[in-house]
This record gives C-alpha cells, sequence and structure tokens, in this order.
C-alpha cells in the first residue's frame, strides 16, 4: 500500500530537487557536519591532556602500561593504548593541531568511517611498529594515527572520486604532505615505524572503509 506524503515537495519534470547532503560541498549539512567534527576533534585534546597529567602524576606508569613493547606479548595492548599516550607534553602539543585539522576532515564524513578508519590505522601501525621497532624501547603518541589520517584524506579522493575529498587531499597534501619525505630511520627518538605504517594504513582505510556511491531513484515519467 503507498500513501501519498504531502509534505514532499512535488517533482518537476527535468528539475532534480539539490540533495542537503553533508557529502555535498555549500550546503547547510556539510558545514552542520564539519563544525561538528571540529568541535569533537577539539574535545578530543583536553582527553588527551588528562590523560597526559594522569601519567605524570603517576610516575610514567600509564606509559609503561599502555605503551608499545616490542616483540613482547604483553606490549601488543599498546597497539589500542599508545595513541592515547605521549613522552611529554611538548609531545602532546606538536601532535594537537594536525590531530585536529586532519581529524575533523575524516570524522566529518561521519562516525562510523571515522572510528573504523582509525581502528584500521592504529592496528596497521601498531603492529608495524610492534614488529620492527628495536626491543627494550616503548612507543607512544598520535602521531601514526595522524600519519594514518594523511594517507586516508590523500587515497580517499581517488578511490571514491569525489571533488570534495579530491580537493581535501589536495590540501592535506600542501600543509603536511612534506613530511613523509622527513621520515628518517636513522632517528631514534621518533618512531619512523608508526609513521610509515599509519601512513600505510591510512591508504588501506581509504579502500576498505569507503562511502559507495548510490544511485539515484529511477522516475516513471507517465
Amino acid at each position: 500500500m503507498t500513501i501519498e506524503d504531502s509534505s514532499e515537495p512535488a517533482h518537476v519534470p527535468g528539475r532534480e530537487p539539490v540533495a542537503d547532503s553533508a557529502d555535498r560541498f555549500g550546503t547547510p549539512a556539510f558545514y552542520a557536519a564539519i563544525g561538528r567534527a571540529f568541535v569533537a576533534m577539539c574535545a578530543l585534546v583536553p582527553i588527551l591532556a588528562v590523560v597526559e597529567l594522569g601519567d605524570r602524576l603517576t610516575g610514567g606508569a600509564l606509559l609503561r602500561v599502555g605503551g608499545i613493547r616490542p616483540r613482547r606479548l604483553d606490549g601488543l595492548d599498546g597497539i589500542l593504548l599508545a595513541p592515547f599516550l605521549h613522552a611529554s607534553w611538548d609531545h602532546l602539543v606538536v601532535n594537537s593541531a594536525p590531530l585536529i585539522l586532519l581529524g575533523t576532515f575524516v570524522l566529518a564524513a561521519g562516525w562510523r568511517s571515522f572510528l573504523l578508519s582509525t581502528l584500521v590505522i592504529a592496528v596497521v601501525s601498531g603492529i608495524g611498529t610492534w614488529l620492527l621497532t628495536p626491543e627494550n624501547t616503548i612507543v607512544v603518541g598520535a602521531s601514526g594515527v595522524i600519519f594514518g589520517y594523511l594517507g586516508l584524506l590523500l587515497a580517499r579522493g581517488v578511490v571514491e572520486r569525489r571533488l570534495w575529498h579530491i580537493g581535501v587531499g589536495l590540501l592535506v597534501a600542501v600543509l603536511y604532505g612534506w613530511q613523509i619525505l622527513l621520515i628518517d630511520p636513522a632517528n631514534t627518538q621518533v618512531s619512523w615505524q608508526a609513521h610509515l605504517f599509519g601512513f600505510a594504513g591510512g591508504i588501506i582505510a581509504a579502500v576498505l572503509v569507503r562511502t559507495r556511491r548510490s544511485l539515484p531513484p529511477a522516475v516513471a515519467h507517465p
């Protein structure tokens, strides 16, 4: 049984309505999605600060428990916990700006996509770090996830072939793409493993967690 909804505007042949979609640049839903994502990512930084404060107050206990310990079974939980921990306040501050900016563009696509993509990135980055980092070290920080967001945003425009995502990819390429060239295996103070595998995880996430285009409904003409 079909019921006519008088609240919907009548369709005029030859003129398709413009969808108020968060994926369509310039619509109210688009700007609302960007705004909500930015607020959410800004709210994440104080949470990371509280975690860092807890680590300072406990003499680094959180870092020792939640960091990635290469090739040790008790270090595997760090794959999911390490992105929330930082080695110092300076470390957290350096990561905050790119985390907010890149995370905003990733989150604007939706919470489900954001959470699944972040999980894929954290796992790929964490496993690569766990396997290849020298022993007797502890790896912490959100930079692996940040590089993952960079890889995701660069690849998503190509994978989904949407002008908005392509534009975002070009923007982040200009702002942060050059950092890929600075990955230095000789620098033992920075985890190149987390950065490199995080970037790879972002590309994988762009393929696995892509938004599929839905075909417009067919319109029957009398």
